[in-house]
């Protein structure tokens, strides 16, 4: 099929049909881990998760707990590149799961994905704010209030996704770069100036003291919480080149790079406060945790940097997340799910081959969700981040977990020349019930997570909404499966025809 790459040319289904497509050939390896690695936040996942695992977790055994999850989604992994090698589309998990367990299960967990990355968007937002506000107020003076941040977030990641993926790529690859510098400077020192004040002490890395301190799950729970949206590098599949080796590639470099980066950056933060003195410091002041080995060891100046990529990095997240959201929503409409969201959210942009009008509807749906939160009289971070970040985080490793055995069910009956005993068997068994765990973990501690917040509706609700969006999913599909066949073959079927599942 020939591509003309300055426009997003038709593709054919599954089945029957035409379908808008995203623009080919737009992003190369590199790019798609940038776009994955931003979802994952590295400054924001440091200096807003370690300081509670620190403080309230497994204590000086945070860079273990990543340790631990980083293996885990390393695991993982292998069963969800083993697929991905013969299937390429943007809906990634439910694409996968649509081919693994069937199509009924595929949209349910579709919508849980798509859901899932709606909600993370007005998270992060809600935390670029706070950011945004407390940075300009401290360095400044200036009293600007949160909202006024939160709509430039909305205009800057509505404006990324019209342009198409390129642009978001070089945006993210500026802003991460210099925030994953900062971390690294920090890290760096610390380690050249032969550790902090009880020296250079390994109990932080050893994988014991992940299971130990106040609260051994909760620790585990948010260090796999400092990864998601890892999986994400399916998505652009079809925006990328040669995606049958790329997306395999872009996702263990993910997971593995932001695992030692983590292990590293979080280990060297607890010995350059000294182990002992470590807990105390992230209970009193959970930012002195980084701030404190960085002015020490590299300079006022770097504090005053951290300071100010922690909004960038946080803004580097929501963008990778908006678009995230978009391709998901993009995935479900040109399928028809709805008759009317192929025409909609499920067209792409004539020229830039983006998602437009799906970018524009996660642009409405995170202003009222936003709203609503600023209404309630909602903290932008101990209420919006908090609670729409636990609340997709409950969505999306329930997705994770059907997908590893998706790749089981896909591959007892698909390619058995790619069968084999680890890849396509043991690994997506272990990380399936790895996933299954978390879930546990994440319902059995979210009263502790959501700290102000334990007694919200919305944390309550919680579990609640997740069961009813994937019940739903399965109800609509058998209502296809009955009352219109053709749309229902579609589902979850939509992929390249030069990239078709093979």
């Amino acid at each position: 099929m020939a591509v003309d790459e300055g426009v997003a040319p038709a593709a054919k289904t599954g089945d029957e049909g035409t379908v808008h497509r995203l623009k080919p050939n737009a992003i190369g390896l590199l790019g798609v881990v940038f776009m994955a690695v931003a979802t994952a936040a590295p400054i924001t996942a440091m200096t807003g998760n370690v300081p509670f695992i620190v403080s309230s977790g497994n204590g000086i055994g945070a860079p273990a707990s990543y340790l631990v999850a980083m293996v885990v989604l390393a695991i993982f992994s292998v069963g969800f590149t083993s697929m991905a090698k013969h299937i390429t589309s943007t809906g990634a998990f439910y694409g996968f799961i649509s081919y693994g367990l069937g199509r009924s299960v595929g949209l349910a967990s579709g919508l849980l994905a798509t859901f899932a990355y709606v909600v993370f968007e007005p998270a992060l937002i809600g935390i670029f704010s706070t950011f945004a506000t407390d940075t300009l107020k401290d360095q400044t003076g200036a009293d600007i209030p949160w909202w006024a941040f939160a709509v430039l977030m909305l205009a800057i990641n509505a404006t990324g996704t019209w342009f198409g993926v390129s642009l978001a790529e070089k945006l993210l690859v500026v802003l991460l770069a210099t925030e994953v510098t900062i971390l690294a400077a920090m890290a760096i020192s610390v380690a050249l100036h032969g550790g902090g004040p009880d020296g250079f002490t390994f109990g932080p890395v050893n994988p014991v003291n992940a299971f130990q301190g106040t609260s051994a799950g909760l620790g585990l729970f948010f260090a796999f919480w400092s990864w998601v949206g890892f999986e994400s590098t399916a998505m652009y599949g079809e925006e990328s080149r040669n995606p049958k080796k790329i997306i395999p590639k872009a996702t263990m470099i993910s997971v593995l790079g932001v695992g030692v980066f983590y292990v590293f950056v979080s280990w060297m933060a607890i010995t350059g406060n000294g182990e002992a003195n470590a807990v105390k410091v992230a209970t009193d002041n959970p930012l002195a945790l980084f701030f404190n080995p960085t002015e020490q060891y590299v300079g006022h100046w770097a504090v005053v940097v951290m300071q100010w990529l922690m909004i960038t990095g946080s803004l580097a997240c929501g963008m990778a997340f908006h678009n995230c959201a978009a391709r998901y929503m993009y995935a479900l409409g040109r399928e028809g799910v709805l008759p009317s969201l192929k025409n909609t959210i499920g067209r792409t942009h004539a020229r830039h081959g983006s998602p437009h009008i799906a970018g524009v509807v996660q642009t409405v749906v995170s202003g009222v969700l936003l709203a609503a939160f600023w209404i309630a009289g909602k903290d932008p971070y101990t209420g919006t981040y908090v609670l729409l970040a636990i609340l997709g985080t409950m969505a999306i490793l329930v997705v994770q977990a059907v997908c590893s055995f998706a790749v089981l069910a896909y591959f007892r009956s698909h390619h058995p020349e790619s069968r084999h005993w680890f890849r396509t068997f043991t690994a997506p068994l272990v990380g399936g019930l790895a996933m299954l765990a978390v879930v546990v973990l994440l319902v059995s501690n979210m009263g502790v997570a959501a700290g102000p917040e334990s007694g919200s509706l919305v944390l309550k609700a919680t579990p609640w909404l997740v069961a009813l969006i994937a019940v739903g999913g399965i109800g609509y599909a058998q209502y296809l499966k009955k009352l219109s066949p053709e749309r229902y073959r579609l589902l979850g079927r939509t992929v390249l025809e030069e990239t078709k599942e093979r």
